[in-house]
């Protein structure tokens, strides 16, 4: 019994020391449950408080409120975890360096690597959709769905950047980002997935126009609740367009950056 407590405490040891290593990952995740902590206090000051009567849509449930937010934050994190995962499944199957070598651009890799996860996320946010409309009574009377295609378009390409970035530091630090569970816990709590961004205190209120998924999920409720045309989702529309357009040139040059320093160093295929 002694003999297998020590090599059980030996197991522990070495898995201890592998994430210990990456201090700054590991000290991340446990600072992640504080996210997780202030996303329930502030989702129990709404719905506990009179803020609820003003902040959800007119006409509308909490319900919807909520599975609109819940159904279209998840492309948030498919866009920060496809990247990642793709560069991690060609690099176990040993098929990374094979895949750069060849004559398809690094757009077009990056690119094909994604389409399969939101093509995914698309089909399961339709079956959140569809369930919702069937059997809670969803309301889809009015809503602009032209519009939410809109809005939704341009926020994959702002996610798509960040996931970039994301893949960038994987290639080099080939651990996972630290700065996309900091980025997706800061979502959860700013970014009005269960809760309306009113409800917040006003300096996090300013936060939370520095994260797309803030933009995102309120133009999506405008137009799959309110029904709301363009002109209304104008300010989400163009505020999203701006971050792709500043985080995809500049999550590109990253990557290929990362994909030059490690090709330098012979550590490319390492993981």
């Amino acid at each position: 019994m002694l003999r297998l407590l020590f090599k059980l405490l030996a197991f522990f040891r070495r898995d201890f020391a592998i994430q210990s290593s990456y201090r700054s990952a590991f000290v991340l995740e446990l600072a992640e449950t504080l996210f997780a902590a202030a996303s329930f206090y502030y989702l129990s000051q709404f719905i506990d408080g009179p803020a609820i009567h003003s902040a959800l849509p007119a006409g509308h449930s909490y319900f919807a409120f909520a599975l609109v937010g819940v159904a279209f934050f998840d492309y948030m994190t498919v866009a920060l975890n496809a990247f990642d995962q793709a560069i991690e499944e060609a690099r176990r199957t040993g098929t990374l360096e094979a895949l750069l070598v060849t004559d398809t651009s690094l757009p077009v890799i990056l690119a094909g690597s994604a389409i399969y996860p939101f093509v995914y996320e698309s089909v399961r946010t339709g079956v959140y959709l569809v369930w919702g409309v069937l059997l809670f009574g969803f309301p889809v009377n009015q809503a602009n769905w032209l519009g939410a295609l809109a809005v939704l378009t341009v926020s994959i390409l702002a996610f798509a950047g960040l996931g970039i970035l994301s893949a960038s530091y994987l290639l080099l630090f080939k651990r996972g980002n630290p700065a996309k569970w900091l980025l997706l816990g800061a979502s959860g709590v700013l970014g009005g997935m269960m809760y309306p961004v009113a409800v917040l205190p006003h300096a996090l209120q300013i936060l939370s126009r520095l994260l797309p998924v803030t933009y995102s999920l309120e133009g999506l409720r405008a137009a799959l609740l309110d029904g709301a045309g363009f002109v209304a989702l104008w300010p989400s529309i163009r505020a999203l367009a701006a971050f792709a357009i500043v985080l995809l040139p500049v999550s590109f040059a990253a990557f290929s950056w990362a994909l030059r320093r490690t090709k330098i160093n012979g550590t490319l295929s390492h993981y």
